[in-house]
């Protein structure tokens, strides 16, 4: 199993939520952050003031999948999220050793 996290703008939310749920993923997580990379921030001005913006802020996006399903997510994500500008965001693959849920006590892909 493989545990697939993805950072994105907020108005791609609804396209990857979409997207993953075509390719059958069946439970995310999603998480308000705030961040930067490589354009570190950007200046906006409100009522004539100019001020920075340091941390830019994004949508973390959890989920965990069988191996076999990994490049339709990733790819998925890739087509959902992408605007093609600086700042589209990342995508992190880790591994997971495994999955308990708790309700039934059922671990593995059952539990997925």
């Amino acid at each position: 199993m493989k545990k697939v996290e993805a950072i994105i703008r907020p108005f791609k939310l609804d396209e990857v939520k979409e997207a993953l749920s075509e390719e059958g993923v069946r439970g995310i997580t999603i998480t308000e952050v705030r961040g930067y990379g490589r354009q570190k921030g950007h200046t906006e001005t409100y009522r004539g003031s100019e001020y920075r913006i340091e941390f830019v802020p994004k949508i973390k996006i959890e989920v965990i999948v069988e191996d076999n399903k990994l490049e339709k997510v990733v790819d998925a994500i890739l087509r959902s999220a992408k605007t093609g500008q600086v700042g589209d965001g990342k995508i992190f693959i880790y591994d997971i050793k495994e999955v308990i849920r708790i309700r039934t006590e059922e671990s593995g892909k059952e539990a997925l």
